[in-house]
């Protein structure tokens, strides 16, 4: 099955129930180096949207991270990330699907990374930095969405 752009809403909840104004996807491959495509796609697409820098840094650091997590650790060939900004623009919703047939939710993490370990920031990165986070299985195929949500500033 291969991931597609969806045609209605996830069944995940999105956005605090207020209605989506914007909404921009795209696939990548899932591999290492689609996690520089996936950060500039985003910061081009919200300098596009006029949010504002903070928001645009917050939100590149967020996919940089997330998209890391899911190459790292799917056994998908593609990825479909999506974002989605609220009709008042107040929110942003950030996703990243998978095809792997592994549903099982994604988790904060139970320790932290020691001050010489290369990796296993990630995720406490991006519980720090979203208003909220989570894994679910995926509605767009047969994996799992990691989403995570960001209050946009003006």
């Amino acid at each position: 099955m291969t991931l597609s752009p969806p045609s209605v809403p996830a069944s995940t909840p999105a956005l605090g129930g207020a209605a989506p104004c914007r909404e921009y996807w795209f696939g990548l491959p899932a591999l290492r180096t689609s996690v520089k495509s996936a950060r500039d796609t985003v910061r081009d697409r919200l300098r596009a949207w006029k949010l504002s820098g903070d928001t645009c840094g917050d939100a590149v650091l967020l996919v940089s991270e997330l998209t890391t997590n899911v190459v790292l650790h799917t056994g998908s060939g593609r990825v479909l990330c999506g974002l989605t900004l609220t009709g008042d623009e107040q929110r942003l919703r950030i996703e990243l699907h998978d095809e792997g047939g592994a549903t099982t939710p994604v988790r904060p993490p139970e320790r932290h990374a020691g001050p010489g370990a290369e990796g296993g920031r990630g995720l406490f990165l991006v519980q720090q930095l979203a208003d909220s986070w989570g894994s679910a299985r995926s509605t767009r195929g047969q994996g799992k969405v990691v989403w995570a949500e960001l209050r946009t500033s003006p």
